[in-house]
């Protein structure tokens, strides 16, 4: 997923926009029926609330920031750091942010910390809309649970006061989700030579030198763990909740294939992977949806290749910081139930991803839009990128085909194991070998 695009870099609104959009958009938000539930003073005064949003780059993105202004009248400043410095920042320096966009195997290291605070599903418009993956950790009644951390066993807290993650859905979640893909991994179709079809095959010594993955400890283990699994070196327990013993075989075969010069880069950030592959010094890697996109839409053929095994899944949301209250609080509530109300899932689900309620995100797109991401069928006119670029031609299916496909084979999350500590100073090691 693309998180560091925008990495130390503040996201948000400039003056000029804000005091030009201020009278005109908060006029029309009024009067659409974005602002609800609130007396008529504050529904007057949210427009004069800021925001401080932090997170991955994935989602702090400029046009979401200047939609909600021009539909709420409520400011957005956004931050993107990479994952590990928006966990640490969230426990570190909690009075930073009023709104954390972060990773659920993120909340699960950071909800117990006791820095952000329930929230009450009654406030949530679109709740009961939400992808069911979220509340119930399965897309049908009859979908198995995937290993790793699975967003909805930290998706709730036992009550309003509470960081104890609870056992079912409860009034209280940790965050509302917003964002999720299933991730795979990418090729340059035109120079890889042969088909792709198993996460094994970034391994082959034909791609030595032309191969990469991506350091983020939490992620980069799950990646690993779905190439040792795919050669039939490792069966684990629980991918997303591995022994010292696991962690250890695992790091030893993926130092003896990087000693071997198997692997170009290890890259950290959402434009290294698209540079590596634009250029075609990367060939086969880990890649996030967008990226791919990114690529494509430079003109270079790249491919987000469906895999045997299946896919290693992500999923983000909102949260509130525990210092916001009165006004604030509600611009926050104000602020997520916009989120939800399909603009933004329209926007998102455009650079394939997905958003967390469908119903809304679908009358904010064309048929043949839908039709294309959603529903995996051939595209009825060109599609473009959300800033108007040509990413697939008529008659393209996407790669992996529909949301049910693609969210129906997630073999395991980006996850936090028991032997977090170890498996990153055995990550640290296997990155400086």
């Amino acid at each position: 997923m693309g998180k560091d695009k925008m990495a130390g870099k503040t996201r948000g609104v400039n003056r000029r926009t804000v005091l030009k959009g201020a009278a005109a958009g908060f006029g029309l938000a009024a009067g659409s029926g974005a602002i609800t539930g609130f007396p008529t003073i504050w529904a007057q005064n949210i427009k004069n609330v800021t925001l401080r949003q932090f997170g991955t780059g994935v989602s702090n993105l400029n046009a979401i920031a200047e939609k909600c202004k021009a539909d709420t009248g409520i400011t957005l400043q956004m931050t993107a750091l990479d994952s590990d410095a928006v966990a640490q920042r969230a426990v570190t320096q909690p009075k930073s942010f009023d709104i954390a966009d972060i990773e659920y195997w993120i909340c699960k290291k950071v909800f117990p910390a006791g820095v952000m605070q329930p929230m009450d599903t009654k406030k949530i418009k679109n709740v009961d809309k939400i992808v069911p993956l979220f509340l119930s950790g399965k897309l049908k009644p009859d979908s198995v649970i995937a290993q790793g951390t699975a967003p909805h066993s930290v998706g709730f807290v036992e009550g309003k006061d509470s960081t104890k993650f609870a056992k079912s859905q409860t009034q209280w979640m940790t965050m509302i989700p917003t964002i999720y893909n299933a991730d795979t991994l990418g090729i340059r179709p035109d120079l890889v030579g042969r088909p792709i079809a198993n996460w094994k095959d970034i391994m082959d010594p034909k791609f030595k030198g032309k191969a990469s993955i991506l350091n983020i400890p939490s992620i980069g283990i799950m990646d690993a763990a779905m190439i040792c699994e795919s050669m039939g070196e490792i069966k684990y327990g629980d991918k997303g909740n591995m022994t010292k013993a696991e962690i250890d075989k695992t790091i030893a075969i993926m130092t003896a294939a990087k000693k071997s010069g198997q692997f170009r880069a290890f890259w950290k950030t959402f434009d290294e992977s698209v540079n590596l592959m634009a250029s075609g010094e990367v060939i086969i890697q880990s890649m996030w949806s967008p990226a791919v996109t990114a690529v494509k839409s430079k003109g270079i053929p790249c491919v987000y290749q469906p895999l045997a095994e299946g896919y290693r899944a992500w999923g983000g949301g909102l949260g509130i910081a525990k210092h916001l209250s009165g006004l604030e609080l509600d611009a926050a509530y104000e602020y997520i139930n916009w989120y939800l109300s399909g603009w933004v899932g329209a926007y998102l689900n455009r650079q394939g991803y997905y958003s967390a309620v469908l119903d809304t995100a679908k009358q904010h797109m064309s048929a043949e839009e839908w039709g294309f991401w959603m529903e995996g069928k051939p595209a009825a006119a060109d599609i473009m990128s959300p800033d108007g670029k040509l990413l697939e031609k008529a008659g393209a299916v996407r790669d992996g085909g529909s949301f049910e496909n693609r969210m129906g084979k997630v073999a395991c999350w980006n996850a936090v194991m028991d032997e977090d500590r170890y498996m990153v100073q055995k990550w640290n090691e296997f990155i400086a070998a």
